[in-house]
């Protein structure tokens, strides 16, 4: 009876394993399904927020699509940080997951008309949202030692206080509450800041990042990136199919691969510096990026409506533009957080000031507004610019050119 009772005991230990603590991070771990799931699910989220900007390529439809966004990757962010820090492959964190998925699916649904009829509903879920993600610190600070006890109580308290502000929120009108958002996420992002610059100890920051997190950032943006061709096969079934149409479809799609292109040559998939600094840009910069793509994405369905324009209608234009630039802009940001960007100066150097020249001709491109087909092919050359330098330096060097 005593073995059974132990045998009862050892698995139920085994299932349900009490938080990683605080850096003890696996050395050797790997992106398993359930951080994929987790990752398609909320990328659907992600969708719903690309499709409703669509309809809405307004200044004000940016703002909002810019707000939900944000607190979906910031979401998205805390679930995929708790799991790498404190997960581990039992019951528990597919219990903790399933959690976090059941919140999020109805979350996705009150996406399209947040700023409007749904706001009030997504306030209070987000809310909700944020609460779980303040029980899952709260758990995992249980078994904090006590250098870390000040810093984890911080975070608990600021995730909770985000989620009464949200449900808060569901009282104001649309305008005032979308605002309050807004505002949110910039506190949030401040106070995250201030976590990882100052209240963390430094050795936990410089281990924040591992490979198995920046795989799931990688993995992210090739999701938001399909979301490209999502748009593009919308936008062409809603058009008489013709040779332009079809022609403007697939340069936005290679538009959307030579974003792909030039983050995973310069940036994806790599590691920050083990400092403070690197590492919390390394993880901001990864907001605008991941945004960037996607409002691109939402353009393209556009672009395709419009293919036979004389002109691409501004906010398209501006949209795809002013995207491709930021793409080639915090690209080099990130990568002037990297380990390879002193590693490799003679390379990095000359390629941050080409993708600032042709992040800036992309904006100049924006003004002129040519008609989409053209549009979209000078993008797809100042995208490939960088590489073409890439390709042009390593093959003076003589060394072997790593696609």
């Amino acid at each position: 009876m005593s073995s059974r009772h132990e045998q009862w005991a050892g698995l139920r230990r085994h299932l349900w394993q009490p938080p990683r603590p605080h850096g003890e991070q696996p050395p050797e771990r790997s992106v398993g399904p359930l951080e994929l799931f987790y990752d398609l699910v909320v990328v659907v989220l992600v969708g719903q927020a690309a499709h409703h900007f669509a309809e809405h390529l307004t200044w004000h439809g940016l703002f909002e699509f810019t707000v939900v966004f944000a607190l979906v990757w910031i979401a998205w962010f805390n679930g995929s940080l708790h799991h790498e820090l404190h997960g581990h492959d039992d019951a528990r964190s597919r219990v903790m997951f399933l959690l976090q998925i059941l919140v999020l699916v109805p979350l996705g649904a009150f996406i399209p008309e947040a700023g409007g009829e749904h706001g009030a509903a997504f306030a209070v879920n987000a809310g909700v949202m944020f609460a779980v993600l303040a029980l899952l610190w709260l758990f995992a600070s249980r078994g904090d030692s006590p250098e870390f006890r000040r810093s984890s109580g911080l975070y608990v308290g600021g995730t909770a206080v985000c989620a009464v502000v949200l449900a808060a929120s569901a009282v104001l009108p649309g305008d005032d509450r979308m605002t309050a958002w807004g505002l949110l996420v910039l506190v949030y992002l401040a106070g995250f800041v201030f976590m990882m610059g100052w209240a963390t100890p430094v050795r936990v920051v410089a281990l924040s990042v591992t490979d198995p997190l920046a795989e799931r950032f990688g993995l992210f943006v090739i999701i938001v990136l399909g979301e490209t061709a999502v748009g593009v096969v919308e936008g062409l079934s809603h058009e008489p199919t013709n040779s332009l149409t079809i022609a403007v479809g697939l340069v936005a799609v290679v538009v959307s691969f030579g974003s792909w292109w030039t983050y995973f040559d310069f940036a994806g998939h790599r590691l920050p510096r083990p400092t403070r600094a690197s590492t919390v840009q390394w993880l901001l910069v990864q907001l605008p990026l991941a945004a960037t793509m996607a409002a691109m994405g939402a353009a393209s369905v556009v672009l395709v409506e419009h293919a036979h324009d004389s002109r691409t209608p501004a906010a398209v234009a501006w949209t795809l533009c002013g995207g491709a630039a930021t793409v080639l802009a915090a690209t080099m940001m990130l990568a002037t957080s990297l380990r390879v960007w002193r590693e490799e100066r003679a390379l990095y150097r000359p390629l941050a000031g080409t993708c600032a020249i042709a992040a800036l001709m992309a904006v100049g491109v924006g003004a002129v507004r040519p008609a989409p087909l053209v549009l979209g092919l000078v993008l797809v050359f100042l995208l490939g610019v960088p590489w073409l330098l890439a390709v042009a330096r390593r093959l003076a060097r003589d060394e072997p050119v790593e696609l």
